[in-house]
């Protein structure tokens, strides 16, 4: 469900009438006080920070800002499949560092879904960017950024409850992207009515899709979690339709259709063992 509450975001990143830096600062704003009044509620006064919830809110500002500036400067197809590296880096995280040896039908899992995710951005298409060296390079970086974000996220929901976690790093991430969006020179302010509305619906879809990501990252294996939350390609390109009138190809509709069964195939190969 969390994941696909966040496909809402690149359909309302788009409305802002802001930079992508700024996209992610108003994201971050406006979910902090949900954030704060559910952390009181779960937890009663809110406790100092722990190092997890720092390092999570460090590693999603640079997430969001690599992933923003990737999509502008590569083609749509590069920016897709490389951010979406993110479960190949956290199996591989998980293996070597965590002594999570994958079930080789996992691999097989991730595999599916990743090239799902790739012939969906291949039918998408799109001009090959201004600068495609830089934007494959963010594009590629992010799936690093995001896959640090989970991991600390999942170690993170050992210790300590989904709200605070989201609370502190939202609360890292805010002054990070805005301090961004000033040194790039960006549009902060949105424009008009619609755009403070696209700015407020961001902060809600951060609250409730990512913070469903780690709440359930409490009861699932992060490597898991990170197969499970391709559906979002899939879903963005299904509002694009209903939304914008974006058509989706047979190789589009194709592509989400194995990306789904690779998330499926995931799920169940991580089942226990009997």
């Amino acid at each position: 469900m969390g994941a696909c509450v966040i496909g809402l975001s690149p359909i309302l990143v788009r409305l802002t009438e802001t930079g992508p830096a700024a996209a992610g600062f108003w994201r971050l704003a406006f979910a902090l006080p949900l954030l704060a009044m559910m952390t009181r509620r779960s937890n009663g006064p809110i406790s100092r920070p722990s190092p997890l919830a720092l390092i999570a809110g460090l590693m999603f500002a640079l997430d969001l800002g690599f992933w923003h500036y990737g999509i502008k400067y590569t083609s749509v197809t590069n920016a897709t499949v490389l951010s979406n590296l993110t479960p190949v880096v956290v199996t591989a995280f998980a293996w070597i560092f965590l002594k999570q040896r994958p079930r080789t039908l996992f691999l097989v899992a991730v595999a599916v879904a990743l090239g799902g995710s790739w012939m969906m951005a291949l039918e998408k298409g799109g001009g090959p960017g201004v600068n495609p060296p830089v934007g494959n390079i963010l594009s590629a970086t992010t799936a690093i950024w995001y896959a640090l974000y989970m991991i600390a996220i999942g170690e993170g929901r050992k210790r300590e409850g989904a709200s605070s976690l989201m609370f502190w790093s939202s609360v890292v991430g805010t002054p990070l992207l805005l301090v961004a969006a000033l040194l790039l020179r960006e549009q902060i302010i949105p424009l008009g009515a619609a755009g403070w509305a696209a700015c407020a619906g961001l902060g809600l879809m951060h609250v409730a899709g990512q913070g469903s990501i780690a709440w359930a990252m409490g009861r699932l294996p992060t490597s898991t979690a990170s197969v499970v939350v391709l559906v979002q390609p899939v879903v963005a390109a299904w509002l694009g339709y209903v939304l914008f009138g974006e058509a989706i190809g047979h190789m589009q509709a194709l592509g989400a259709a194995v990306a789904l069964s690779g998330v499926v195939l995931a799920q169940w190969a991580s089942r226990p063992k009997a």
